[in-house]
């Protein structure tokens, strides 16, 4: 499989050649479309379950029909393939994206660590979407948003609900889409049998997926797609042939006359069995959130001449099918496999199993990436994150949610044990996405594309009345299944705001108890303390001023180390920052001091390294930032205010400025440039440091001095210093805020996993300060 990330990415769509899109087109089937193709084994079965009756009339059958073709045509071909995919954040997609562009067009964020500096990135304002001049209710739109701290909270609390809704989707998919597809034994035994039967194998299944998934879907990927394409070939087929062979006028129930019919006969049960309808668009929202992976022409091409006709030739065959067979046995006996000939059924039966394992695993694997967006704009507690691919960008694997999924999902198929209440379920949790998609895509056309408010107005009045009205038919069903989402959906939005709440609260603590430069100044070059070899790299989240842990460490230790690196870890509103813009470098007090910040920016889709990579390029931005100082060279500082002087370096692979070589390295290949050497000989082995600059522009001897110290300090070794917080409510404050801040982020804090790229750093050499914070 192609690096899907190198083509996303670096060739836009309009360079992309028609060999490069339709490759894409190919591979989404596997990876956006395995969950919407199986929607057929159970949207008959879901919408007959209970509250319609199919009569001879076929005024039932026909009316479901036309409610499927035409809800197929508006929300995934309509609303997702022609409007939503256009507001793609730098080529990624879902919640958390359009949430992202929302913050970079209006100061919407609730993360106080912005900075000007982040505008600047090429990514900040290249949202591919053409501009127009604003108009004055969209600038009164954005002035409102951004004045109002509670209209920015419900902006979040929104699309924190859509992302706890694809989270809950990851538990109900796999379940209702595995138990349908099992259900294809139950006309081959009894119905007695086939209730001891479809239940365990479908729990073996899920077993297997789940345990599958650390291996990552590079592994198996490239079968993914011929098992769609397979399977969406088997479902057309036999829908033209039921069609030709049972009741060719079907076509005539595309027409929306037959949805008036059907809502006027059943009435109120019609209104109800909207929520087993909705279940044909199940997987749509995936067009969106795996955006990323693909690019847009690619999702569409695969979406409008495969798997749309695919699926209106598969309903359209068991409609024709069932408009023939009125005198069915039993409720169960409606599912799909009823309608596909008895010769074929096994084969049939296998396949979909197979598709319905490919589909589980796209919304598997999107619930890990959205989990890791969150995780990275603090709204969700820090997870172990495992990158199952070195090429294929976005493919990662999150054991504590991946078998917290594997026991929810397995609870939900065990308690269940049938596909009515599993679609009321998974039918709440995928129109109340839809919703929040509607809700932030109606923003997004005022505020990112500068369109009018009529328009936006056009756009959540049409398409969120035609999803409300699937909503209210789910929402009813609330005890006959639909309570479940909902209550997943409760327990995540409340780990995700008492965590991002926390967060917030103890980055305001330590911004209002940070040091002041004079404190700095008074203690002088030494600090006061005995200045040791070595670099000792603090933690904070600070991305201005001294952190108070700083000043508990010096008051109480009677030594410090040569240099002294700030260190901050942000996440920025773009789903990728360049290399080459990677960190944000400057000095704190005078230049003898030896005191450096540095901010190192990512993007929520980006990939923190947690190696010695990260510890490099780390330690050439400051040597490249201490070049940029010298009078001669020309490097671009911007004057951030308070934050003072920066200078923006990237990675040391991406740029030509100062490299670091270690141990045995060949530096006779390295062309054009001079060496800085540490030329003591130790007394024992030791790694070796070398800087490798640039000969022109020359170094002064200031420069070259600090170069040469920061590289006797590198040598000698580097510390890990971090804070170990313990974060209390304050006197005074309310009881909720009490509950909390002192058992539900400090539980969280306590059970969460540390920075990532503190992992490779040798416990031996890692320091925890600790801290008190009452907020």
């Amino acid at each position: 499989m192609m690096d899907l990330e190198s083509v996303t990415r670096n060739n836009p769509i309009k360079k992309d050649s028609w060999k490069t899109v339709l490759t894409l087109a190919y591979q989404s089937l596997g990876v956006v479309y395995g969950d919407l193709s199986t929607s057929p084994l159970y949207v008959y079965k879901s919408t007959f379950a209970e509250d319609i009756q199919h009569s001879e009339s076929n005024e039932e059958i026909y009316g479901v029909l036309s409610f499927v073709f035409w809800t197929l045509t508006l929300v995934p071909l309509i609303k997702y393939v022609f409007i939503v995919l256009r507001a793609d954040d730098n080529g990624e997609g879902g919640t958390f994206a359009l949430y992202s562009l929302l913050c970079r067009h209006a100061r919407v964020s609730l993360l106080p660590n912005t900075q000007l500096a982040d505008e600047e990135l090429t990514e900040y304002t290249n949202d591919g979407i053409i501009s127009v001049n604003k108009r004055n209710v969209g600038s009164a739109l954005k002035s409102a948003l951004e004045k109002y701290r509670v209209l920015q909270r419900v902006l979040l609390v929104l699309a924190l609900i859509g992302t706890c809704m694809v989270i809950g989707d990851g538990v109900l998919t796999p379940a209702i889409s595995v138990f349908s597809a099992v259900s294809g034994l139950e006309l081959s035994m009894s119905k007695e049998q086939h209730q001891y039967v479809e239940v365990p194998i479908a729990c073996v299944i899920l077993v297997f997926l789940f345990a599958l998934q650390h291996y990552g879907t590079h592994r198996v990927g490239f079968l993914f797609a011929p098992i769609v394409i397979t399977w969406l070939l088997c479902i057309s087929t036999i829908g033209v042939y039921n069609i030709l062979h049972w009741n060719p006028h079907v076509y005539e129930a595309l027409s929306p006359y037959y949805m008036y019919k059907f809502l006027k006969k059943t009435q109120r049960g019609g209104w109800m069995s909207l929520g087993g309808i909705l279940l044909c668009i199940t997987g749509s929202e995936a067009m969106f959130a795996d955006l990323g992976h693909f690019s847009q022409l690619s999702i569409k091409i695969a979406f409008t001449s495969v798997v749309y006709p695919s699926l209106i030739l598969a309903y359209m065959g068991q409609a024709a099918y069932l408009s023939k067979h009125h005198s069915i046995e039993s409720d169960y006996r409606i599912g799909f496999y009823v309608s596909v000939p008895e010769k074929i059924r096994w084969p049939v039966l296998a396949i979909a199993i197979l598709a319905a394992v490919v589909g589980s695993q796209a919304i598997i694997t999107g619930t890990f990436s959205i989990i890791k967006q969150c995780s990275a704009m603090s709204c969700f507690p820090r997870v172990k994150i495992i990158h199952t691919s070195s090429k294929i960008h976005g493919q990662i694997y999150i054991p504590e949610i991946n078998w917290s999924l594997m026991l929810l999902c397995l609870a939900v198929t065990v308690g269940f044990r049938d596909t009515k209440r599993m679609g009321n379920a998974a039918g709440l949790a995928v129109i109340t996405v839809m919703l929040v998609t509607t809700c932030l895509m109606s923003l997004v056309i005022v505020l990112c594309w500068h369109k009018s408010i009529f328009l936006s107005i056009c756009f959540i009045f049409f398409f969120g009345s035609f999803e409300a009205l699937y909503f209210s038919a789910s929402l009813i069903k609330f005890l006959e299944g639909a309570w479940v989402p909902i209550a997943l959906s409760f327990i995540f939005l409340i780990v995700m705001y008492v965590w991002h709440y926390g967060t917030l609260k103890k980055y305001e603590f330590d911004f209002q108890n940070k040091v002041s430069i004079n404190w700095l100044l008074g203690l002088g070059p030494t600090l006061g303390i005995v200045r040791v070899r070595g670099i000792g790299l603090i933690h904070t989240e600070l991305v201005s001023g001294i952190p108070a842990i700083f000043s508990h460490f010096v008051t109480n230790l009677p030594a410090f180390h040569q240099v002294v690196v700030f260190l901050c870890i942000k996440s920025v509103p773009v789903p990728h920052v360049r290399p080459e813009e990677r960190f944000l470098v400057g000095r704190v007090g005078p230049k003898e001091y030896r005191l450096y910040r540095c901010i190192a920016r990512y993007g929520y889709r980006d990939i923190h390294k947690d190696d010695m990579d990260f510890e490099k390029d780390l330690i050439c931005s400051i040597a490249e930032f201490i070049r940029s100082e010298s009078p001669k060279c020309n490097i671009p500082i911007q004057d951030l205010g308070d934050d003072g002087k920066m200078t923006v370096v990237g990675t040391s692979s991406s740029n030509s400025g100062v490299r670091m070589c270690e141990d045995d390295q060949d530096f006779s290949k390295m062309e054009g440039k001079s060496e800085l050497m540490q030329d003591k000989t130790p007394v024992k082995p030791k790694k070796r440091v070398r800087f490798v600059v640039p000969e022109s522009p020359d170094i002064d001897l200031d420069s070259r001095e600090e170069l040469r110290e920061l590289m006797e300090a590198r040598e000698a070794g580097m510390a890990f210093i971090m804070g170990h917080s313990y974060v209390r409510a304050k006197r005074g404050s309310s009881w909720i805020k009490k509950v909390v801040i002192n058992f539900g982020y400090d539980f969280l804090r306590r059970n969460s996993r540390g920075p990532t790229y503190a992992l490779s750093i040798p416990h031996a050499s890692t320091l925890e300060v600790g801290m008190i914070y009452h907020v």
